[in-house]
Formats: structure tokens, sequence, C-alpha cells
């Protein structure tokens, strides 16, 4: 028998993303869906004051929604110039314009900051929550920095401007491979913390 769980986002990268890391984690019996595999419903008003806030909220409506176990993540970009904006209103940062936009505009708002001040973290928190109401809430962090122009048309949102700590190669987030933005990703340090749970639904 296959256990559905719903990611509640019309994402399809953060669908293609979750599903790999179901498969290399070897969980069977489970069926991860995206919000295309389920009838339509309003998305909710995402008025958190927090990641954690916004994830549970879609999170929350999703299993009232649908009845199935899902799962949400509120994810965005913390520059430390700008004291920790876009943070929870990155993908809005421009109005609503894309990620084009929003990239320009984070670019020309430090466009003074020198090189040594421009760190950045992408932060990612996912919500689990059940239809028994049980919730399980995780955090992951990618720390690195702002660079001066967008490199690589990999990824999505803040991808091209992020330089991460971790990257010898001095690539962009924007310019590494699906497998390797897995590997050590905000997303994937929260995901990973969800596996046991993911796997323990499946039975």
């Amino acid at each position: 028998m296959t256990t559905r769980v719903l990611l509640a986002s019309g994402n399809a990268k953060k669908l293609a993303e979750l599903r790999r890391m179901v498969d290399g984690a070897a969980i069977t019996g489970l069926d991860v869906l995206g919000l295309g595999d389920v009838d339509a419903y309003p998305e909710p008003v995402e008025d958190g004051a927090s990641f954690e806030e916004n994830a549970l909220i879609k999170a929350r409506e999703a299993v009232a929604r649908t009845g199935l176990p899902s799962l949400a993540d509120d994810s965005g970009i913390t520059v430390d110039a700008l004291n920790g904006m876009p943070g929870i209103l990155s993908a809005r940062w421009s109005g609503g314009k894309g990620d084009a936009a929003n990239n320009e505009l984070l670019l020309a708002q430090i466009a003074d900051v020198p090189q040594q001040r421009r760190g950045a973290g992408f932060v990612s928190v996912c919500a689990l929550v059940l239809p028994d109401g049980s919730e399980k809430i995780v955090r992951g962090e990618w720390r690195g920095a702002i660079v001066q122009e967008s490199r690589g048309g990999g990824g999505f949102g803040y991808d091209p401007l992020f330089l991460p700590d971790d990257a010898a190669d001095g690539r962009t987030a924007g310019e590494l491979s699906p497998a390797e933005k897995d590997a050590r990703s905000h997303r994937h340090q929260a995901l990973v913390q969800l596996l046991p749970a993911l796997a323990e639904l499946a039975g």
C-alpha cells in the first residue's frame, strides 16, 4: 500500500528535489504529490511574521483542504547588510515581478556594499503536518555571500547571486548541478531532518 504525502507547493523544482531525496533515502511506499496533483484550492494568505509561521500556515491549509499528510516549505534569503531582509518577503521583494526583478533590486540595494560585508544566508523552514494534528518543524541554513552580478542559469530564485561559503571553486548556487545543490542547500538540510518522519509515514 502506498502512502500519499502532499508538498504544498506549485514549484516543480521543489517537488523534483523532494522526490529525489525520498528516492535517495530508499524510502519506498511513499507517493509525493504536488499541488498540481490535487484539486485546486485558494492559496492561504502567508501573513506570518517568520518562516516557521508561514510554513505552518501552508501545511495546515493543505491538510484541511485535502486530508493528506502535508509538507510545506517557506524559504528565502537573508542579507546581513539589509538587516536580514528580504527574509520572508524574498519571493515578493520586487512586488511580485519575478526572480529576475527580485535579483536586480537586491543587487541595486547593496551596490555600494564591499564584498567582505555582503554576507547572506539561504533559510528554509519545512513543516510536516499530519491529519491527526501532529506537527514537525525543521530549519536549515546555507551561509554565503552575494556576488556583484548574476552568474549561472541553474536553480531558481536568488541562486545566481549566492556564492556559498562551501564553494571552493567559486561557483554560485546558480552554477551548481541539481545534485550538487541538493547535497548542500538550505532546503536539503531541512528536508534531511524530515526523512525519518516520512519513512515512518511510508511504514
